[in-house]
């Protein structure tokens, strides 16, 4: 029982710090490039794993080194440029229904990459819960601007997230979530810090109007919704299973919601009865793991 409510735990403090990314994407864009802002985030998130990284690295067969580097391009370097790209031209409710179709797509990679078995009670509990997702947005209406074909780069950020999921299910699963994140983090900010060097994003902070406001997103988006919620990921995965980590992306609405209280906009109760449907959704897929 203290395991589950430990489960439920992380879940739901990756679905805060997961949930308020978009957030923070939008306000690191006001002054910056989505390159700088993608760039800022991975850099941000290797430095506050840094002090993990040695221990990681002694207690890390070579051999795994390789595949740690694909899993942290797959589950935070490349999703974080595609989502950073397609936020400039699309809305962030938007980016975030999109962003639920992961749970799909660690299904759909399971099962195509690595011939894993679905079970009939998780493919109904994660299309419950997409269909709590679409009716929470859909009850706030949706506008996807003229640049609709952006919201393809979210489609392919799924796909990466989706793989990363079932790669670290089948061949990280021993290994501890410090470990995982630390080194994978610091190997995607190592690869993408020419990006602010060579860029415009230094100079800035010489002026007198230097971008405080959007650097301050960008390094609270590293820190919490990548370093840290790498390491908490990593931890779901290994705890709870590989599928029930990946309907934490059914939460994410739920957080948008709270966004929304807090700047005053009205919640109705269709959009409190779809936060019941996605929970639902979580429910069924966490039961029928640990019924088999």
């Amino acid at each position: 029982m203290n395991q589950k409510f430990a489960h439920w735990g992380v879940f739901l403090l990756l679905s805060l710090t997961w949930g308020s990314s978009f957030i923070l994407m939008k306000i690191g864009l006001e002054s910056f490039t989505p390159y700088q802002v993608a760039s800022l985030r991975l850099v941000a998130a290797g430095v506050a794993l840094l002090p993990f990284l040695p221990k990681a690295l002694r207690q890390t067969p070579v051999n795994k080194l390789p595949v740690i580097f694909l899993s942290g391009l797959l589950g935070n370097g490349l999703p974080a440029f595609l989502f950073c790209v397609a936020e400039t031209e699309i809305d962030s409710s938007l980016a975030g229904i999109l962003n639920s179709l992961t749970p799909l797509m660690a299904l759909l990679t399971g099962l195509i990459l690595f011939k894993s078995p679905i079970k009939k009670a998780q493919l109904t509990g994660v299309c419950v819960g997409l269909l709590g997702v679409v009716l929470l947005f859909s009850s706030k209406g949706i506008s996807a601007g003229g640049h609709w074909y952006y919201s393809l780069l979210v489609v392919v950020a799924t796909i990466s997230y989706g793989t990363n999921i079932s790669l670290v299910h089948h061949y990280l699963k021993g290994f501890g979530s410090l470990q995982l994140g630390s080194i994978a983090m610091f190997f995607c900010g190592l690869i993408t810090f020419p990006i602010l060097w060579f860029s415009d994003f230094f100079p800035q902070f010489a002026t007198d109007h230097a971008p405080w406001r959007s650097l301050s997103a960008g390094l609270i988006l590293g820190v919490m919704g990548t370093g840290v919620a790498a390491v908490l990921f990593y931890l779901l995965i290994r705890r709870a299973g590989s599928m029930f980590a990946s309907m934490v992306t059914y939460a994410l609405p739920v957080v948008a919601i709270g966004w929304g209280l807090l700047a005053h906009e009205p919640i109705t109760w269709v959009q409190v009865l779809c936060m019941g449907i996605i929970l639902l959704g979580v429910y069924m897929v966490n039961r029928a793991k640990t019924a088999s």
